[in-house]
């Protein structure tokens, strides 16, 4: 899509949503994840999205597809990279490259139950952008790529952690 596509698109939902600000809210897709075979998990989105997961030999899985905080990591890195891309779209900035790179560490004790004070989450998340355009200045460049941090979902969801419920149905 053309950087003129993009920008027209989100100029026409931008105006709807002015107009109607109840239109802004939605409910997200869900995702199900259903265990397949030791570690291995399949997981369903409602409009036919499938993606796989499982751990690597040393956990007990087969490494027959990417670890889920290997997957996470990849939803930040894509969430961000697109919310860059529609700021750039908007303000008529054609990118040359957008790469980003998710690092971060984890300490398998939390998810293993051997330490109780030890979190299973990961830490020490970093973004890596990197980003050009021909004819724009680095430092707007570097704007985007905060600003792009700042709006995405993903990205947002990690800074500001909502509430989490767990609903067991036992079958």
């Amino acid at each position: 899509m053309s950087v003129a596509h993009i920008s027209e698109a989100l100029e026409k939902v931008g105006k709807l949503i002015a107009e109607q600000p109840e239109k802004a809210k939605a409910k997200n897709a869900p995702a199900t994840a259903r265990l397949l075979e030791g570690l291995r998990c399949e997981v369903k989105g409602p409009h036919g999205e499938t993606a796989y997961t499982d751990m690597t030999p040393a956990m007990g899985g087969a490494a027959s597809a990417p670890n889920p905080g290997w997957l996470f990591r990849a939803a930040l890195a894509s969430c961000t990279s697109t919310a860059i891309a529609m700021r750039a779209a908007k303000q008529g900035i054609s990118l040359t490259r957008l790469e980003i790179t998710v690092e971060s560490s984890s300490d398998s004790r939390g998810l293993l139950g051997l330490d109780e004070k030890v979190s299973a989450g990961l830490s020490n998340i970093i973004c890596r952008v990197k980003i050009g355009a021909d004819g724009v200045a680095p430092e707007r460049l570097g704007e985007l790529a905060v600003w792009g941090d700042r709006h995405s979902p993903i990205a947002c969801t990690t800074r500001n952690t909502p509430e989490l419920a767990v609903e067991v149905e036992v079958v």
